[in-house]
């Protein structure tokens, strides 16, 4: 393991602390994982962490490695992490999530990241420009426990692995892959779209909330809201699932909508791959549901 390896997490920590926020000097790959640093966006994260994700996961969408300082509390947890943005398809295996401890168990109240698992913790001690980290009351040298992430991200590869042998597995599932990059697409050219002549995607503070929206029942994929009459829209993508649990997804979620925000007109829309015979017989009964299919056009062309 070469030095900047070897000091990088003291150098986060220091960082962390002194509210620089960028992160262009740190590596963008790790033992053949992606990895990310953040410290926060315009504002210092009361969190900040370093994740390291496989190819077909994200921080936002997947389970992985990550190291979550707390500040306040002066803890730095290497973490079997979940994202708290979608609820991806697979997760930690049983072993994990039956005898690891969750964050929120450990951390009275934290901030964010609470359903993760813990893998080791460490008490901070910052001296000017030293970084002591501790463990059941014993210092810890930096380099013990780089040789602890290099254990879980071996381990988290022999997961992957399983699932990616596993042809159900969403993680090896292309469909899926796509549709998720389909609603980024539709959401970052929103008014370009047949969505964006209609609807209005919903700020709050000047943040972006439709994506993802979360509910007490679930996550919507996309919540908007109809420009002429001002009347939420769901929009969900069939993901990997079949016409059925779409149609009582979406149907769930307008009924959420309908209750907590008291909107009587709130309106459906499905997006799929296909349309087939189940989702054709539902619209016909479901006045406030619409359906949308998209196709995939790829093409070569030579380089001359």
């Amino acid at each position: 393991m070469n030095q900047a390896q070897e000091n990088l997490l003291s150098k986060f920590i220091l960082q962390a602390n002194s509210g620089n926020l960028k992160t262009s000097e740190y590596p963008k790959e790790y033992q053949d994982l992606k990895m990310k640093v953040s410290f926060g966006q315009g504002v210092l994260a009361r969190v900040p962490w370093i994740s390291y994700t496989a190819p077909n996961m994200t921080v936002s969408n997947g389970y992985y490695p990550v190291f979550l300082y707390y500040r306040e509390q002066g803890v730095l947890i290497l973490s079997y992490g979940l994202s708290e943005t979608t609820e991806y398809g697979e997760s930690w295996p049983s072993e994990i999530s039956s005898n690891k401890t969750k964050i929120k168990d450990f951390i009275n109240n934290p901030p964010r990241y609470g359903e993760s698992y813990i893998c080791k913790a460490y008490k901070l001690k910052i001296e000017g420009q030293n970084v002591h980290f501790y463990s059941d009351g014993s210092e810890v040298l930096e380099e013990n426990i780089n040789k602890n992430l290099v254990d879980l991200i071996n381990y988290y590869k022999k997961v992957i692995d399983i699932e990616v042998k596993d042809e159900t597995s969403v993680y090896s599932s292309g469909l899926f892959y796509m549709e998720k990059q389909l609603e980024d697409f539709i959401v970052e050219n929103w008014s370009n779209t047949e969505f964006g002549k209609k609807y209005d995607l919903i700020y709050e503070d000047g943040a972006l909330v439709s994506q993802q929206y979360k509910t007490d029942i679930g996550i919507i994929d996309i919540l908007a809201k109809d420009k002429n009459t001002g009347s939420y829209v769901v929009i969900e993508l069939k993901k990997n699932q079949t016409s059925d649990d779409t149609v009582g997804q979406i149907a769930r979620y307008m009924g959420w909508i309908k209750a907590t925000k008291g909107d009587d007109d709130v309106k459906g829309v499905i997006i799929a791959g296909s349309f087939d015979q189940k989702l054709h017989f539902a619209k016909m009964m479901l006045k406030n549901i619409e359906v949308f299919s998209y196709e995939v056009n790829f093409k070569l062309k030579e380089f001359n």
